[in-house]
């Protein structure tokens, strides 16, 4: 099995090949399904330039592969952590900082 911290590298290397040029920051808000089967994604890029929000369209392709990358993860959380309520977290929103290529995830919990 990956470490987390791979599987954060492949995630943040996803997003910064999609971003738009112009950004400084980029989002990505993500909800998973209980079953591991689809998830729903949102794209935002901080514009260097303005400071402004936008959204923009990852793909097909990166929207896939990083389904695959969430689901990756939440079983690393949930093998790793012995977690007794399975999914552990349903979503989750991911920031990398184009300057300093620095990533964070905030996790959403079932309340």
């Amino acid at each position: 099995m990956r470490t987390d911290q791979e599987i954060y590298n492949d995630i943040g290397s996803i997003l910064l090949a999609v971003v738009p040029d112009a950004a400084l920051k980029v989002i990505m808000r993500a909800e998973l399904s209980s079953e591991n089967d689809h998830c729903k994604c949102e794209f935002d890029y901080v514009d260097k330039l303005t400071g402004n929000t936008k959204w923009f369209s990852a793909g097909s392709r990166a929207n896939s592969d990083l389904l695959d990358l969430l689901v990756e993860l939440r079983n690393y959380f949930v093998a790793n952590f012995n977690s007794q309520e399975k999914p552990f977290w349903h979503g989750c929103e991911v920031t990398v900082d184009i300057e300093t290529l620095k990533i964070n995830i905030d996790f959403k919990y079932d309340d």
